[in-house]
């Protein structure tokens, strides 16, 4: 039993027994599409403004007042527990702040609306709600296959432990500023990924502009707004030793192709790497070893693809323009990827950078809009910023090791981002366990006893409820 592992002063209780009368807790509306009016003037409040924990104020639906007549909406008020019963995660809770304007929500949130004098505020309702232990039973308790939810009927019965209201007071404050700090903290790690794609970005500019390798080579670099690609004869500056090329005198350009997609013989079993759209996005800036797609090495021969060696660089061309990656052994491509095959004079590693690092300014015409397509006579026209062959060398280990010390950042970021996340669910289960109360219980038992214990709390509640039942009409006895 919960009662059992309860602080002193502390009662367990449904939360549909810890509400007032006067309290609300329901379903949202049931808003259908046609219900919808995008110049409406009360808003519709949607799961995606369901924060664990905080309002996000995300959706864009309104309806206007007729329609929330005819469907007899409740409308929302601030300060009210908005609870989703579909993930993800199912079962965050968050608080109503209020957004301007009449609001309503959407029939898969609960509303809880807890009236003065109830045994739960709104405040510990919600992290209650939000907290390890109510998550699991949450889960525990809900239906669906495809995608997972709970019913209101099953809310009202989750059991709560229910501290006495001076304390409770006493968890939110304590809760808020813990979990300020947490959040605090969150957003200054949610903010490293953006720095260290700088930081990388940083480091290319550097790299192929001759900065990185300054003092090495002993003579000063060319402007860090220069790029190292250009369409055409677009600039001349150079570092000394290094000189403007055309890359087709470096390397020979290659197209790739699909077999068709509508003959199963060129697919079915497969194991022809075939390098597609979505796996250079992954793999952009590293070399690349297994693909999603595999045709069958028929489907290569019946179609104007062609097995490209190892080594080779792929330029995505068109849709996702600029991702560059480096094939770890032979494989094919798309019809949508330049392919390079450096001679002796260009390392391919050097090259890839130097496309990663031209991205912005290829992805650009020379009219100042982006481009959808870098079309082949253009590819022909590729200039490159070319060091010597030791140099290249150099430049491609440094910003190797550059690279690694940003990968190993961005891995201890995604740890501390775990742990962060553990101790809001740690922080929450010791508020439940009383453990960040113990000292003020100590302190002020005169606010946690007798009349002030949340069992009489219950009690009154119970009472109340019981006093507005109408009762039961008797049988009227009929006269012989």
């Amino acid at each position: 039993m919960l009662n059992n592992s309860l602080p002193s002063g502390w009662a367990a209780a449904a939360i549909k027994d810890a509400l007032r009368i006067e309290s609300v807790m329901s379903d949202g509306d049931w808003v259908e599409s046609k219900d919808q009016d995008p110049s409406g003037n009360i808003r519709l409040i949607q799961l995606a403004d369901i924060g664990d924990g905080d309002f996000r104020n995300k959706s864009k639906r309104f309806m206007n007042l007729e329609a929330a007549d005819r469907l007899n909406c409740t409308y929302l008020q601030k300060g009210d527990v908005l609870i989703a019963r579909m993930p993800d995660p199912l079962g965050r809770a968050c608080i109503f702040p209020g957004v301007g304007q009449e609001s309503v929500t959407v029939v898969d949130v609960c509303l809880v609306r807890c009236s003065e004098g109830s045994a739960v505020s709104s405040t510990i309702l919600k992290h209650w709600i939000n907290s390890p232990s109510v998550r699991n039973a949450i889960a525990l308790q809900a239906t669906g296959t495809t995608r997972k939810r709970i019913t209101r009927k099953k809310l009202e019965a989750l059991e709560l432990p229910l501290p006495p209201l001076a304390e409770q007071q006493q968890i939110a404050a304590r809760l808020d500023a813990l979990l300020a700090q947490v959040d605090t903290l969150k957003t200054r790690l949610d903010s490293i990924p953006a720095i260290l794609k700088r930081f990388r970005q940083s480091i290319l500019a550097a790299a192929v502009s001759g900065r990185l390798t300054e003092e090495w080579r002993g003579s000063p670099a060319t402007s860090f707004n220069q790029s190292p690609v250009t369409i055409g004869k677009e600039a001349d500056a150079a570092p000394k030793g290094w000189g403007w090329k055309l890359l087709t005198d470096l390397a020979v350009l290659e197209s790739g192709h699909t077999p068709r997609k509508s003959v199963p013989e060129y697919w079915e079993g497969g194991d022809v790497y075939w390098i597609s759209l979505q796996d250079i996005r992954a793999a952009h800036g590293t070399e690349i070893q297994d693909t999603k797609h595999k045709p069958t090495m028929l489907g290569i021969d019946n179609s104007s693809a062609r097995l490209l060696p190892a080594g080779t660089v792929c330029f995505s061309r068109d849709i996702s323009v600029g991702f560059t990656t480096i094939m770890g052994h032979e494989m094919s491509t798309t019809q949508h990827f330049a392919n390079w095959i450096c001679g002796e004079g260009l390392s391919n590693k050097y090259l890839m950078y130097a496309l990663m690092a031209a991205k912005g300014h290829l992805t650009i015409s020379g009219q100042g809009t982006t481009v959808k397509t870098i079309y082949m006579p253009a590819l022909k026209q590729f200039r490159l910023l070319l060091p010597p062959v030791e140099e290249q060398s150099e430049i491609v280990r440094r910003v190797e090791q550059l690279f690694a010390f940003a990968d190993q950042m961005e891995q201890r970021v995604k740890d501390a981002q775990s742990r962060v996340n553990l101790l809001t669910q740690s922080i929450l289960a010791k508020a439940f366990r009383g453990e960040l109360t113990a000292e003020w219980r100590e302190q002020n038992p005169d606010l946690i006893s007798d009349e002030n214990s949340a069992e009489a709390l219950l009690e009154r509640i119970k009472a109340e409820r019981a006093a507005m039942k109408p009762a039961k009409r008797g049988r009227r006895k009929v006269s012989a």
